[in-house]
């Protein structure tokens, strides 16, 4: 199998298959496809069928989307208990998961995950507060329910999908109970993340798009370095 993704310190879809992939210990190529520079849109239009990444690609299957993705490999592998196994836990899980693929869009926008940088206090709290609370809620309740540290105890395809948003509130201190603040440290300690972190901050490419300093008008596009 061959993951395409794009830039590790960026790209958010990206890290989420690959840390079930890594973490699960499935035997997997990645190809990091850039999203900037001369023609990158093209080269992604090239390669894989929505222009976007993460696409995974399985012999002649080429599956594009990181939720269907994550279900093709846990389908692949249903030894390696990507979702929890029991079924009403496993459910939780996957609501979670949608909810973050369809919610969280102040976080998104305000503060784009940016895995080299520190930015406190660069965020208007007032702006992600709604989706702060929701966090609150939603990690709160499943840590408290499975002890932690991760959202159903052990690591799962869950926690894949929030890891970039653990990302954000650690690069933007933005405010999180100490519950929420142990489960991002949980995040930051987990083996494969932290291999995933090494290589972004190798990464010499800088996307405009997602610096906090272009998006708010501190720095003109292209000054960065």
């Amino acid at each position: 199998m061959k993951l395409l993704i794009g830039n590790r310190n960026y790209s958010t879809w990206s890290l989420r298959p690959w840390l079930v992939l890594k973490h699960f210990d499935i035997p997997f190529e990645d190809e990091v496809l850039l999203l900037s520079g001369e023609g990158w849109r093209d080269v992604l239009a090239e390669r894989s069928p929505t222009g976007k990444v993460p696409v995974l690609i399985d012999g002649d299957l080429v599956i594009p989307e990181t939720i269907a993705i994550i279900e093709y490999v846990a389908d692949s592998f249903p030894d390696k208990t990507i979702w929890p196994e029991d079924r009403g836990q496993r459910a939780l899980a996957r609501a979670a998961a949608a909810e973050m693929h369809a919610s969280f869009q102040a976080l998104r926008s305000h503060a784009p995950m940016n895995l080299r940088a520190s930015h406190p206090g660069k965020v208007n709290c007032d702006a992600v507060a709604r989706d702060l609370h929701r966090l609150e809620t939603l990690w709160g309740e499943r840590l408290a329910q499975s002890g932690g540290p991760f959202l159903f105890g052990a690591f799962t395809a869950a926690d894949a999908m929030f890891a970039p948003v653990a990302t954000r509130i650690r690069t933007y201190a933005l405010p999180v109970s100490d519950l929420l603040g142990g489960y991002v440290e949980a995040i930051y300690s987990l083996p494969a993340f932290q291999e995933w972190l090494t290589l972004a901050l190798r990464e010499p490419w800088i996307v405009d798009d997602d610096e906090i300093d272009v998006i708010q008008g501190r720095v003109k596009p292209g000054m960065l370095a």
